[in-house]
């Protein structure tokens, strides 16, 4: 059985569980359903799985580091033999009833040979196209060859194919080979397709997590304007050693340290335009980060 590569193991529909999302939910429960017997495909639309704990400093009420709880989960993961693993995939159909699902999973190209891939670095470094990087909510940058954070499992680079490649004829052209002639292992492959696959299971657990709210529609608050008002995992990202400050906490605006910090609460929540109730999060969540 291979996990992360281009084989998937077939299990009868009343034994197979899909779960939707790779974030910790997601991962607890696949580990809980496959040491109970169960074989589980766990589909993650981003390179790794993680979610949003593993752009998280600490986590309350021990203030331990998140991606050391996190990381031997995801390793526990996508080691178990009962776990087909399928990052950087989408449910694209999901058909039938209870006890007997169908579902269609599109698992895009990393343009990589993920079984020769040994997440050496080599071809990022090589890399000349620098980008935003969304795992550190674009506050530092990535390369177009990557992996989303250090401790991303599986340790397998992506391309991402709107930063260096074009677009033409129906399909994607390269426009760089400096990955490819760096790659000791020869991974980098541009003619690698997407796949779609099928798979028949029992039940469905759907656990894609959370996104923050668009806090430039609130318009009073100054974010999107000022550089210096940021999301709550803007700032976790500046606190974690390994975002794009090294761990401080900088100003945007001119790097340097701030004197002070305000925090405000409910932003979106308890509002009648977007959420009118509580968030039951922000309260707990804004101590975390003031100590």
């Amino acid at each position: 059985m291979a996990h992360n590569g281009n084989q998937v193991s077939k299990s009868t529909p009343t034994d197979g569980v899909l779960v939707i999302g790779g974030g910790v939910a997601g991962v607890q429960a696949s580990l809980d359903l496959a040491k109970a017997g169960a074989h589980v495909y766990l589909v993650e639309r981003t390179p790794s799985v993680g979610g949003r704990m593993a752009q998280l400093d600490k986590t309350l009420p021990t203030n331990d580091c998140s991606i050391c709880i996190l990381s031997p989960l995801l390793v526990e993961a996508l080691r178990h033999e009962n776990i087909d693993l399928l990052t950087y995939s989408e449910v694209i159909s999901l058909s039938g009833q209870s006890g007997s699902f169908r579902a269609t999973i599109l698992r895009k190209s990393r343009y990589i040979k993920e079984s020769e891939c040994v997440g050496c670095g080599v071809c990022a470094r090589k890399c000349p196209v620098t980008v935003p990087n969304e795992f550190d909510m674009g506050l530092g940058e990535r390369k177009a060859i990557y992996v989303p954070f250090q401790q991303a499992t599986p340790l397998v680079y992506t391309i991402d194919p709107t930063s260096c490649l074009n677009f033409k004829n129906g399909k994607f052209q390269k426009v760089c080979t400096k990955c490819e002639e760096a790659c000791p292992r020869g991974a980098v492959d541009f003619t690698l397709k997407d796949e779609r696959i099928e798979v028949d299971v029992g039940a469905v657990i759907v656990a894609t997590g959370f996104d923050e709210i668009d806090a430039s529609r609130i318009r009073n608050l100054g974010y999107g304007e000022c550089e210096d008002v940021l999301t709550g995992l803007e700032f976790e990202r500046l606190l974690n050693a390994a975002g794009p400050t090294g761990g401080k906490v900088l100003r945007r605006s001119d790097s340097r340290k701030p004197s002070s910090i305000a925090f405000v609460q409910c932003v979106g929540s308890r509002d009648e335009k977007y959420r009118p109730y509580c968030s039951r999060v922000c309260c707990v969540y804004s101590i975390k980060q003031c100590m």
